[in-house]
């Protein structure tokens, strides 16, 4: 029989706080133990006591986090005791603190529920921190850059390089949010590169855009919900789910929402974006946003009682869209594929158009040139009796017949009157 760890274990919900105020996920969590996420999800919620060797690996590693964060909030005191004047880079670290404190207490606040088909108050999490290792799995917003120098401009990207660069940066959680809206990992796969060969056949137009990704990203959903991919006989076949069965209900939830719920949810709720954001990306108002924002809360609470809380359900999504291997091709496959595409479809109007061109001149080349009426058809000619069938013979007829017969002779034949 195995013994519970000598080393003290946290509360259950301080368990929870101490994994994310180290940024880790989950997974990352159970990669680190050795046991499966729902293992984790377990001892954090309290349904199971760790155990075991496991047990107390977790509770090593738990201190070792909790001692990580004491460690730097007694440095942080100590700065902050400091009589003395500080340094510009003191200050920015310190304004740094005060603004990583203001998110962590505004995400400790318990969000809005929405309940209802009246208007639902929803937090806007549009200006949120994005705690590191977690919601940058769903989301490709660039990190903040210096300003440029106007040195900067000799140096500048050529087009190729700044097609790959946003490639690098936005394909792999493009692919997950695909994932999370069809339930298909080669779809996925298929509809994000084919959103980057649409983006570089109109390159200039895209790089021109204030919101690249925000570009890229509308057609790439845009693609993986387009209705003709039921018609495909490789698409009528599911695909296998994922292994966990906490994950599969999630997923055959989310795969039974309307398609533009689901787009709502992986937007507001997997990628991050705030309702006027989310609103436009999905071509709807901020009120039509909000309503099925809180019918898919709905519908997902309503089969998953434990996602009812929206930031649960936030992390859900990342776990599911990490769980999954889904890799992206390199950026030069892909814009190489499409330049392929773009060169073929050319080519194949091309040949068309010459094809009618040869038609066309081969009509007037064979046509007649001078008018040839037709022949009319032929008429009836009236007037002319039809002919007549010979009838049935009269009873003096068959008699003189009969007569004529019976005084039939041989040789020549010699009429002799004869007197009545």
């Amino acid at each position: 029989m195995t013994q519970s760890p000598a080393i003290p274990l946290p509360p259950p919900k301080e368990r929870r706080r101490l994994r994310e105020a180290a940024s880790l996920t989950r997974a990352q969590l159970a990669s680190r133990v050795g046991v499966t996420s729902e293992t984790v999800r377990g001892w954090e919620t309290g349904r199971s006591t760790p155990r075991g060797r496991k047990g107390e690996k977790y509770a090593k590693l738990l201190n070792s986090l909790g001692d990580e964060a004491e460690v730097t909030s007694s440095h942080d005191d100590a700065e902050s005791d400091d009589p003395e004047p500080a340094s510009g880079a003191a200050v920015s670290r310190r304004g740094a603190r005060t603004r990583r404190k203001a998110a962590v207490t505004d995400r400790k606040r318990p969000a809005a529920k929405d309940r209802g088909r009246g208007p639902v108050t929803v937090p806007d999490r549009s200006r949120s921190p994005v705690p590191h290792g977690h919601r940058v799995i769903l989301t490709e917003r660039p990190r903040t850059t210096p300003p440029r120098r106007p040195d900067d401009a000799i140096s500048a990207l050529t087009p190729d390089q700044a097609f790959d660069a946003l490639y690098a940066f936005c394909a792999p959680a493009l692919v997950r949010q695909t994932y999370l809206l069809t339930g298909r990992r080669e779809l996925a796969r298929e509809s994000v590169e084919r959103a980057f060969q649409i983006a570089w056949q109109r390159w200039p137009e895209v790089a021109c855009d204030r919101d690249p990704a925000g570009w890229v990203r509308a057609m790439a959903y845009e693609c993986a919900l387009s209705p003709w991919h039921r018609l495909r006989p490789r698409f009528r076949h599911p695909e296998p789910p994922p292994p966990d069965a906490f994950d599969r209900a999630l997923m055959d939830t989310m795969l039974k929402l309307p398609p533009s719920y689901r787009r709502t949810l992986v937007l507001y709720d997997g990628v991050g974006l705030g309702l006027p954001e989310t609103a436009a990306e999905t071509e709807a108002s901020t009120r039509a946003a909000v309503n099925r924002l809180a019918h898919a809360r709905e519908a997902v609470a309503e089969r998953l009682p434990e996602l009812a809380d929206p930031e649960t359900l936030h992390w859900r999504l990342v776990e599911l869209a990490s769980t999954e291997r889904l890799r992206a091709a390199k950026p030069p496959v892909v814009r190489k594929a499409g330049e392929r595409r773009a060169r073929f479809w050319t080519r194949a109007a091309i040949a068309f158009t010459v094809a009618l061109i040869g038609t066309t001149a081969l009509t007037a080349r064979t046509a007649p040139t001078h008018y040839e009426p037709p022949v009319p058809a032929g008429e009836t000619v009236q007037g002319v009796p039809p002919p007549v069938a010979p009838g049935p013979l009269s009873e003096s007829e068959r008699e003189l017949r009969a007569k004529l017969r019976k005084e039939q002779q041989k040789g020549p034949d010699r009429l002799h009157p004869q007197p009545r």
